[in-house]
């Protein structure tokens, strides 16, 4: 394995890594060599069954519980992480929630919901991992959507909350780089997991017609992109959202 994108040592957080793309992302930094800390709000067996896949494959892989919107759960498993690994070199945010509404179905409670979990969540962690991270070295990857870009009817806060995303990894690359430390986001498409098994059944045609690639992304194929941010190779490269859609955008 070239060295520039072997993760062989290095800690690495994988939030909201139980499923979907996240359990992706944390069997795929394993396969590099990373010793993964994924975790889970509610699905403690998805999570423990990612952490064993991973072990029982050679890597090295524990899952822990978060709530990313309370900033005492964050600072809880940070604590944990040091106590236990003495650093973390690589944060990557997964965790969020995809919840769309019509307009006049908007209240205060759901905006709450949405940017708590997709916004509020990724300033805690970062606030709380960044002392911890190697400077220079230190790797942070957010999760924005291609909606932040080209929102769909319905999709109006949801989109917002992955724009402030992109924005955040924008801004604070600004105060992280003279660390040495990078931030960066990605944007996926649709991508086939549990989580938009109805939007592929009712789009999925459409979709796939509308893409230049021909098929909807699977989750290997986000995993590919960060594991190429949270590695030395990617030096180069922060305060970018990078979109990974299959051309559709």
């Amino acid at each position: 394995m070239d060295a520039s994108v072997s993760l062989q040592g290095k800690v690495t957080l994988v939030v909201g890594g139980s499923r979907g793309i996240g359990a992706a992302v944390a069997r795929r930094l394993a396969h590099q060599g990373a010793l993964v800390a994924l975790t889970y709000k509610s699905r403690k067996e998805d999570a423990d069954a990612v952490a064993g896949d991973i072990t029982a494959g050679g890597g090295r892989a524990m899952a822990f519980e978060v709530d990313v919107t309370l900033e005492e759960s964050v600072k809880h498993f940070v604590q944990q992480i040091i106590a236990q690994f003495g650093r973390i070199d690589v944060l990557v945010n997964t965790a969020g929630v995809a919840q769309y509404r019509n307009l006049g179905e908007i209240d205060v409670s759901y905006m709450r919901d949405v940017f708590d979990a997709n916004v509020v969540g990724a300033v805690l962690l970062t606030q709380t991992v960044v002392p911890y991270l190697p400077s220079p070295g230190g790797r942070i990857i957010y999760f924005s959507s291609r909606l932040a870009l080209s929102p769909i009817a319905t999709s109006s806060v949801y989109a917002a909350s992955k724009a402030a995303v992109s924005t955040l990894a924008q801004a604070f690359s600004k105060e992280l780089g003279p660390k040495g430390i990078t931030i960066n986001a990605v944007a996926p498409g649709v991508i086939e997991t549990e989580m938009t098994a109805d939007i592929i059944r009712e789009r999925g045609e459409s979709i796939r017609s509308a893409t230049p690639l021909g098929r909807i992304g699977k989750p290997e194929d986000i995993a590919g992109i960060v594991a190429f941010l949270a590695s030395e190779a990617s030096g180069w490269i922060t305060g970018r959202t990078i979109v990974a859609d299959g051309g559709l955008t």
